[in-house]
C-alpha cells in the first residue's frame, strides 16, 4: 500500500511537471511566432520607419574598435515604444528627453551668443551717440537762445572729436575681437563693466535733462564742456577695463597640473588670477599645442593582454566525479540546484587562484613582448629611413638655366612627390602600423607633406620627423583632433576664481583632462653682502708631495 501510494504520488508530480513543461513550450512557441510576425511586419515597413537608438556607451580606454557597437538597454521592454501600422518613428522616452535637451542647448548657446553681441552693439552705439546728442540737441530745440561759441568752445570740438576717435579704436581693439570659444557662463568683469557704463550714461542723461533741457540753458560752452567730461569719463572706464580684463591676469599666481585620463600625459602651466572657466579655456588652448595627439590604439595592449590571460584558463574536475542526473521531484531539483551552485563557486575560486599564480609570471611575458615590439619598431624604422633617403636622391632642384635647356622633364613639387612616393609607401605603411599611427596619417596628407618638403628643399630627416616622433595635436588633420564641444565639470562655480586645491575636469569624446590647482607660495628672499676684497687665498704646501 505504501509502495502504491508512493508510486502514485511520484506519478502525480511527474505528470504535473510534464504538463507544465508542455505548457511552457507551447507559450515559447507562441511567443516565437509572434516575434517572427513582428519582424516580418517591421521589415515590410523598413522603408518608412526610422529607429533612433541611444548612443553607445563610452569605452573605458577610448578604444575606437568598440565605439561603433550598439549597446542595448536592459530596460528595453519599459522604455521602447512599439512601432504600429501608422507609426514612422520608434522613439524611447530617454531619446526624446535627450534630443530635446540637445536642441535646447544648441538653440540656447546660439541665442545667448547673438543676444550678447546685439546688446554690446546697442550699448556701444548709445555710448558714442550720447556726446554727439548733447552737442546737437540745443541747436535743434532752442537755437535762438544759445550764446555764440568762441575760440575756446571751438577748440573743445576738436578735443571731443579726437577723444571719440581714440575711444572708438580702443573699444574695437579690446571688446570686438573674434571670439575664441563659447564659455558656459558670462564673464563677470565684462558684465560688471557693461552695467557700469550703462548706469554712467543714464546718470549723465538724467542730469542733462534736468539741468540743461528743462531750463534750456543758453551757455553753449558749458554744454560742450559737459560733453567733454563725459568722453573723459568713458576713457577712464576703458582704462579700468584694460586693468581688469588684461593686466590683472598677467602675474602668475597658480600652478595647474593637467593630466590626460587615458595615458597619464601631464603638463604644468602657470596662470594668474582667472576664473575657472577662463582657466579651462587657457588649458584647452595649451593642450592643442603642447600635448601629443591622443592615440587610443596604444591603450588597448594591456586590455587585450588581460583578456588573453583569462581566456587561457580552463577548469577540470579531476578529484570528483560528475554528479549523476537526479530523479525528478521538488526535493531533488533543489538538491541539483545547490550542487550546481557549489560547483560554479568552486570553479570560480579555482580560476581566481590560477589567475593569481599566473600574475606572478606575467611580468616576464610583458618584458619579452615589449622587447620584441621595440625590436620590430627599430627594424622598420631603419627600413623607412633608408627608403626615404633613396627616394630623395632621385630629386634634383633645377636652376633657371637648366630649366631652359630641358623643359620636357621638369615637374612641379606635387608631381615629384607623386613620383617618388611609391618607393617609400610600403616601408612607411608598415612603420605606421607597427607604431599604431595609421589612423593619424592618410595618403593624401603624406603626399602633401612630401610636396611641402620638396618645395622648401628640406632633408629626408626633416620629412620623417613628423612620423618618427608624435607631434602636438594641431599637427594632424582636423578630423583626428577637433572636438566641437568640451564639457567643464567642477564642484565650485565656474565663475569663481581659482583657489588652492581646486580640481576640475575637461571632458571631450574620448578622454578627459584632470586639472589640479596649486597656489604658488610666497617667496621670502634675504640679502647677504660679500666684500669683493675678501676673496683672498693662501697656497698650502705639504712636505711630501707625489712626483
Amino acid at each position: 500500500m505504501d509502495t502504491e501510494s508512493t508510486y502514485s504520488g511520484y506519478s502525480y508530480y511527474s505528470g504535473r511537471s510534464r504538463g507544465s513543461h508542455r505548457h511552457s513550450e507551447r507559450n515559447r512557441d507562441r511567443d516565437r511566432d509572434r516575434d517572427r510576425h513582428k519582424s516580418r511586419s517591421k521589415d515590410s515597413r523598413s522603408e518608412k520607419s526610422v529607429t533612433i537608438n541611444t548612443p553607445p556607451a563610452e569605452p573605458l580606454l577610448g578604444d575606437s574598435s568598440v565605439r561603433g557597437e550598439q549597446v542595448q538597454d536592459d530596460n528595453w521592454g519599459e522604455t521602447t515604444t512599439a512601432v504600429t501600422g501608422t507609426s514612422e518613428h520608434s522613439l524611447s522616452q530617454e531619446d526624446i528627453v535627450r534630443i530635446t535637451k540637445d536642441l535646447e542647448d544648441s538653440v540656447g548657446l546660439d541665442c545667448r551668443r547673438y543676444l550678447a553681441r546685439a546688446l554690446a552693439v546697442i550699448l556701444g552705439l548709445l555710448v558714442f551717440l550720447t556726446p554727439l546728442a548733447f552737442l546737437v540737441l540745443p541747436h535743434l530745440l532752442w537755437p535762438q537762445k544759445l550764446q555764440r561759441c568762441g575760440t575756446a568752445c571751438e577748440g573743445l570740438f576738436i578735443s571731443v572729436a579726437f577723444k571719440l576717435l581714440i575711444l572708438l579704436l580702443a573699444v574695437w581693439a579690446l571688446f570686438f575681437r573674434p571670439a575664441r570659444a563659447g564659455l558656459p557662463r558670462v564673464f563677470v568683469f565684462r558684465a560688471l563693466l557693461a552695467v557700469l557704463v550703462l548706469l554712467f550714461v543714464i546718470s549723465y542723461w538724467l542730469f542733462y535733462g534736468v539741468r540743461i533741457l528743462d531750463p534750456q540753458d543758453e551757455n553753449y560752452q558749458g554744454i560742450v564742456q559737459y560733453a567733454v567730461s563725459l568722453v573723459d569719463a568713458l576713457l577712464f572706464i576703458h582704462y579700468l577695463a584694460i586693468v581688469l580684463l588684461e593686466l590683472r591676469q598677467l602675474q602668475p599666481s597658480f600652478s595647474l597640473c593637467v593630466t590626460r585620463s587615458t595615458d597619464g600625459e601631464t603638463r604644468h602651466y602657470n596662470l594668474g588670477q582667472l576664473s575657472i572657466q577662463r582657466a579651462a579655456l587657457a588649458i584647452i588652448e595649451h593642450y592643442y599645442c603642447d600635448f601629443p595627439v591622443h592615440n587610443p590604439a596604444l591603450l588597448s595592449a594591456s586590455k587585450s593582454r588581460a583578456a588573453k590571460h583569462l581566456a587561457g584558463l580552463k577548469v577540470y574536475n579531476v578529484d570528483g566525479e560528475f554528479p549523476a542526473a537526479p530523479a525528478e521531484g521538488p526535493g531533488n531539483n533543489a538538491a541539483a540546484t545547490a550542487g550546481a551552485a557549489g560547483l560554479a563557486h568552486s570553479q570560480s575560486r579555482a580560476m581566481i587562484a590560477a589567475a593569481a599564480r599566473r600574475r606572478d609570471t606575467s611580468h616576464n611575458e610583458l618584458y619579452y613582448e615589449e622587447a620584441e615590439h621595440e625590436r620590430r619598431v627599430r627594424k622598420r624604422r631603419a627600413r623607412l629611413v633608408v627608403a626615404v633617403e633613396e627616394a630623395f636622391t632621385h630629386i634634383k632642384r633645377l636652376q633657371d638655366e637648366e630649366q631652359k635647356k630641358s623643359p620636357g622633364d621638369v615637374m612641379d613639387s606635387r608631381e615629384a612627390a607623386q613620383a617618388i612616393f611609391p618607393s617609400m609607401a610600403r616601408a612607411l605603411q608598415k612603420y605606421l602600423r607597427t607604431t599604431k599611427q595609421q589612423h593619424c596619417h592618410s595618403m593624401e596628407s603624406i603626399q602633401q607633406h612630401l610636396a611641402f618638403c620638396i618645395t622648401n628643399n628640406m632633408t629626408p630627416k626633416a620629412f620623417l620627423e613628423s612620423y618618427l616622433s608624435p607631434g602636438p595635436t594641431l599637427q594632424y588633420g582636423r578630423d583626428h583632433w577637433l572636438s566641437r564641444q568640451w564639457t567643464l565639470v567642477s564642484e565650485a562655480a565656474v565663475t569663481s576664481g581659482l583657489k588652492d586645491g581646486a580640481v576640475f575636469l575637461l571632458k571631450c569624446a574620448d578622454f578627459s583632462l584632470v586639472v589640479t590647482t596649486k597656489k604658488i607660495p610666497y617667496i621670502q628672499m634675504s640679502e647677504e653682502y660679500i666684500d669683493p676684497k675678501s676673496h683672498k687665498f693662501v697656497l698650502r704646501l705639504q712636505s711630501e708631495t707625489s712626483v
